[in-house]
């Protein structure tokens, strides 16, 4: 290996053909998207959240809540990619791409429990993200609109469930669960994981019914990306104009004071910080609320409408810019190696006084050190592990059915 490796123009050459085939198969701007994100992720967990007014920012008045929303849409994406795009597996194929999906969400759930057990200061949310793809895998042969029904569906009902239970589950001392919880108590866990952790997967499965749904489009066609931007400023508009009928004129926000035992002024602050403490359950008026972070049906509509413009915005950029895209392109296509490393980051408490300093590090040095990796070797590290692993699977899975011998 090491010798292939080093320069026998008859082996490189044909190597780096083949990453440059791959990468222009790649959507640069279904890349960019996720690129974003990953940055806007970033911003909100190292940048001031507040200024000295005890205003919110402008990152965290922009990203808080959205950045998270846009990466699960993209994992919907990401799936609908895995299984055919337009055209989803049937018959032993679909068996053995469940089962590489299942392998998937589990590693990616373990590097999410290995990463809490440093406990950086950030809410992770690779083992939802392990949870939805599970979740996920009844529903990859399910028809486009058949998808984005489910996910309207599970947007305005998701959080009526939880509203409904949430106080009658076991909660966590931490507010994500660890490997410690996953073993000492695992219906707490589960719970924290499906309905009152930072991502509850029950209501955030919206963003990956639509991103399931929009990743079985032709999103090489200009006319879709034009949908989904449209789509996607009218969904989040309508949602938050919505909520602020309900929440002003129809009297919502003088009835959250009536119900709460809490005071103006925290009141006021959680609308604009969101939980903890968990989303009250004193009034269903708290349902009506679009404050970061609460997975009410508002605040889920409102986030899924602006990740699909987003998506929509970055696959038209792409078309005539998709040259300026390469350096969030580049980071999107290995999202998970340095989102990892990002909170290995700051769990190790790296520039923690010098935020602005810790940012510009590290986002200059995921996108350098992704360019670089991605000229020469392909897929991120992490990624390319995972991908031969679930690989693997479904070949071992579908030559089984197939009655053959396993390679």
């Amino acid at each position: 290996m090491k010798d292939t490796l080093k320069g026998d123009s008859a082996t490189t050459a044909p190597h780096a053909s083949a990453i440059q085939q791959k990468r222009r198969r790649r959507l640069i701007g279904v890349d960019a998207a996720r690129g974003l994100a990953l940055l806007s992720m970033m911003a909100i967990h190292i940048l001031p959240s507040w200024t000295d007014d005890g205003e919110p920012t402008f990152v965290w008045t922009m990203f808080s809540g959205v950045s998270a929303a846009l990466f699960a849409l993209l994992a919907g994406v990401a799936l609908a990619f895995m299984t055919g795009g337009a055209r989803p597996p049937s018959g032993h194929a679909l068996t053995a791409s469940k089962a590489a999906l299942a392998a998937r969400a589990a590693l990616i759930a373990l590097i999410g429990l290995l990463v809490a057990s440093v406990d950086p200061p950030a809410a992770i949310i690779l083992v939802y993200y392990g949870a939805m793809f599970l979740l996920a895998i009844p529903l990859l042969r399910l028809p486009v609109r058949a998808l984005v029904a489910l996910a309207v569906g599970i947007a305005a009902l998701g959080p009526v469930l939880i509203h409904l239970v949430g106080d009658a589950l076991p909660d966590l001392d931490g507010y994500d669960p660890s490997f410690t919880t996953v073993v000492t108590d695992p219906i707490a866990s589960a719970s924290v994981v499906l309905f009152t952790g930072s991502f509850p997967v029950i209501p955030w499965m919206a963003y990956v019914c639509a991103g399931l749904a929009i990743g079985r489009l032709d999103l090489r066609a200009t006319s879709t990306a034009i949908r989904l931007l449209i789509t996607g400023t009218v969904v989040a508009v309508a949602a938050w104009l919505s909520s602020a009928l309900l929440q002003g004129p129809l009297g919502g926000h003088h009835q959250l004071h009536v119900a709460t035992p809490w005071s103006p002024v925290v009141i006021h602050d959680f609308l604009t910080w969101g939980p903890p403490p968990d989303l009250p359950t004193t009034t269903w008026w708290w349902q009506t609320v679009l404050a970061p972070y609460t997975s009410t049906p508002f605040e889920v509509l409102n986030a899924l409408g602006t990740a699909v413009a987003v998506l929509g915005a970055m696959l038209l950029l792409a078309r005539v810019a998709g040259r300026f895209l390469a350096p969030l392109a580049a980071i999107g296509s290995m999202t998970l190696t340095l989102y990892t490393v990002h909170l290995l980051l700051l769990a190790s408490g790296f520039l923690a006084e010098a935020p602005w300093a810790s940012f510009a590090f590290q986002a200059s040095a995921a996108i350098l050190f992704a360019m670089v990796w991605l000229h020469f070797r392909g897929a991120g590290p992490l990624e390319r592990g995972i991908t031969a692993v679930s690989r693997t699977v479904h070949n071992r899975v579908e030559e089984r059915l197939r009655g053959g011998t396993p390679r």
